[in-house]
């Protein structure tokens, strides 16, 4: 390998899905989904840089608690550097730092946004040049909402979300972020739902209505047809979702929803100026609450050295 940099920094974003069909598990024990990704700007910047040894580190902002994390060596970030040396047939060497901005465990694919983060770092420092469409098998491997993450914007995502075809979305679309202080299983959200619609078709429920509202750039369409075939799940397992998301429409939000499988939940508006106000008004009874709007790059370069 012939280095051209000796440190590289990417920026990858939080994503929320405006809609997420679900359908009965299959035999492999993974649901088929429907989803429709949007990428937002609360982003994780991670750091790879040239050395003998390995490392992650991360820094935290203090809404973050660190109990929330992986143990050393169980990082996304490690899986994604191993399957990538794996590839080239190479050790893993680096120094990687990871500074979150993403809520963890939050139903916001922080995780995966470190994963894709790192994937181009690493490819970038280690002088690599991975194509994009084996990168996107590498990430895919990692997780579902990996392969996104690398893509951005707004996309389909279909299989199990690892799937991701890139749309048109012309809009600016703004949001209010609401993370929670307790988090919430993925797995056991999935369980529940499994256990409230046992009959639940084998394919997802289509996303048509909601790629028809993206084209006409009007947030009181969008906000008709966002759908989350998790949110119930999440809401009967967390009932306080659902009082936070009567809270914020009641406060003026367009719609409120679960991201994900949650906790996190988010709520569409109108504008920047709406968002904010909106933020204002949930401020007054949750620690954190973020504005963001979408959408935004995938996985890019911000720095190198």
């Amino acid at each position: 390998m012939n280095p051209v940099t000796s440190a590289v920094t990417v920026r990858a974003p939080a994503k929320i899905n405006l809609h997420l069909g679900v359908g009965a598990p299959r035999p492999d024990g993974f649901h088929p989904l429907t989803t429709v990704y949007h990428a937002v700007g609360l982003c994780d910047d991670v750091t790879a840089t040239l050395a003998d040894g390995w490392g992650v580190s991360m820094a935290l902002p203090d809404w973050i608690d660190a109990d929330d994390l992986p143990a050393d060596g169980e990082n996304i970030v490690d899986r994604a550097a191993t399957l990538l040396a794996a590839h080239h047939g190479i050790g893993v060497t680096g120094l990687v730092s990871v500074v979150k901005a993403i809520p963890v465990a939050g139903g916001m694919a922080g995780g995966s946004a470190d994963a894709a983060a790192a994937l181009v770092a690493l490819d970038r420092v280690w002088d690599l040049r991975t194509s994009d469409e084996d990168l996107l098998a590498i990430a895919a491997q990692l997780g579902s909402d990996v392969p996104f993450a690398l893509v951005g914007g707004t996309a389909v995502g279909t299989g199990r979300g690892e799937l991701v075809e890139p749309v048109v979305d012309h809009g600016t679309w703004w949001w209010v972020v609401v993370p929670s202080e307790e988090g919430l299983s993925t797995p056991a959200v999935y369980r529940h739902f499994d256990e409230m619609f046992p009959d639940a078709a084998p394919e997802p429920c289509g996303a048509d209505a909601l790629l028809a509202a993206l084209a006409t750039r009007d947030p009181h369409r969008l906000a008709d047809v966002l759908h989350n075939d998790l949110q119930l799940p999440a809401i009967d397992l967390r009932p306080d979702l659902g009082e936070l998301i009567d809270r914020g429409q009641s406060l003026g939000a367009l719609r409120g929803l679960v991201s994900g499988s949650g906790p996190t939940c988010v709520f569409l508006c109108e504008s920047a100026d709406h968002a904010r106000s909106v933020a204002a008004a949930l401020e007054q009874d949750h620690a954190l609450v973020l504005v963001a709007n979408g959408p935004v790059a995938g996985a890019h370069l911000v720095e190198y050295a």
